[in-house]
């Protein structure tokens, strides 16, 4: 995704830019995100391990970083970390490309395709018809912008609270296929989405904060075509396939994988239909983006598997808390008076 990245700003004469450079740089927040993880981890490990043994000063917070992140377990850290953000940076960069690379737009053929799939309605509309535009406008759009702080949290688990796992591996990079595979789409059918394409249908819904970042991509599209060179952001309105969908299906499948709580499990799924539904009924992508976002987020889900050569399949034992606990307290520590450099 790198070298594609680079090529067509080559071919086109575009910069590379940080994806958030303009606010936060990704290269600044993630490692900070990973890092307070990291704290929480050592922190949460010692406390477990002093009200096991009853006793605060049984161990110190050094055995415990040293015993729990050893240069295996940073390694593996950091090579996700790497992984994901190079992944990252380049779809980011991908898909501000797209309206440089063709000027041809798909929206009236997706919009076709909806109508065909709804009866000859349009889908957002009959969300707005069913649902109504009060409530349900300000649930939608705060599911809309969770996602946005949900995808950073998740590879902080992936990445720090497992122990070199294989299924921290498979999650880490599925997410990195789900970009490849989004920016593949992004190219062979580009479009903007309903919210932009029939601004109409979306007219009685009041101001909520998912406006605000609606209008500001806008911002950010116009800037950039006016001239890429002058802007330090990037473009990112791109509507098939919808990436949030595929995103939450590779997450809800790995949690199916790992067997984790019924709980965590139903909250993912409820999550994910949450998700399509804000999508459509704000606007951010047809139905049909929605439909190629669960084949993109399954196609991930399998590719990974291959690439980290995990068997696809279910793994024997439910993952439980207990059982995360007691390999998290397996530490081996001597009397404070015995413990040399």
């Amino acid at each position: 995704m790198a070298l594609a990245a680079v090529l067509v700003a080559w071919e086109h004469h575009l910069p590379i830019r940080d994806p958030d450079g303009a606010n936060l740089p990704t290269w600044f927040r993630l490692p900070v995100i990973v890092g307070s993880a990291i704290v929480l981890d050592i922190l949460a490990r010692w406390a477990l391990l002093a009200w096991r043994s009853g006793s605060p000063g049984s161990t110190t917070l050094r055995v415990v970083a040293v015993e729990r992140w050893n240069r295996d377990q940073i390694r593996f850290t950091l090579s996700g970390l790497v992984t994901w953000y190079v992944a990252y940076v380049a779809f980011r960069n991908l898909k501000s490309y797209v309206p440089f690379v063709t000027d041809r737009l798909a929206d009236p053929e997706l919009a076709r395709i909806d109508r065909l799939l709804w009866l000859g309605h349009d889908p957002a509309v009959v969300l707005h018809d069913v649902l109504g535009t009060t409530w349900a406008n300000w649930v939608v759009a705060a599911v809309y912008l969770i996602w946005i702080g949900l995808v950073p949290a998740s590879l902080a688990v992936a990445l720090v609270w497992t122990r070199r796992s294989v299924y921290g591996a498979w999650y880490v990079t599925a997410i990195s296929v789900d970009w490849c595979l989004g920016a593949i789409l992004y190219y062979a059918v580009p479009s903007l989405g309903p919210t932009y394409s029939s601004p109409e249908w979306f007219a009685s819904l009041a101001r909520t904060p998912n406006t605000a970042v609606r209008d500001t991509l806008l911002s950010d599209r116009i800037e950039v075509l006016a001239g890429p060179w002058d802007t330090h952001t990037v473009q990112t309105i791109a509507a098939f396939a919808s990436l949030h969908v595929a995103v939450m299906v590779t997450l809800c499948l790995v949690a199916e994988a790992m067997r984790l709580p019924v709980v965590l499990r139903a909250v993912a799924w409820v999550f994910l239909g949450l998700t399509m539904v804000a999508t459509v009924y704000l606007g951010w992508h047809f139905f049909v983006d929605v439909l190629a976002g669960v084949v993109v987020g399954a196609a991930a889900f399998v590719i990974a598997a291959v690439a980290t050569g995990n068997p696809l399949r279910r793994r024997a034992e439910p993952w439980t808390f207990r059982a995360a606990l007691d390999e998290s307290a397996r530490v081996e520590v001597r009397p404070l008076d015995t413990q040399v450099d």
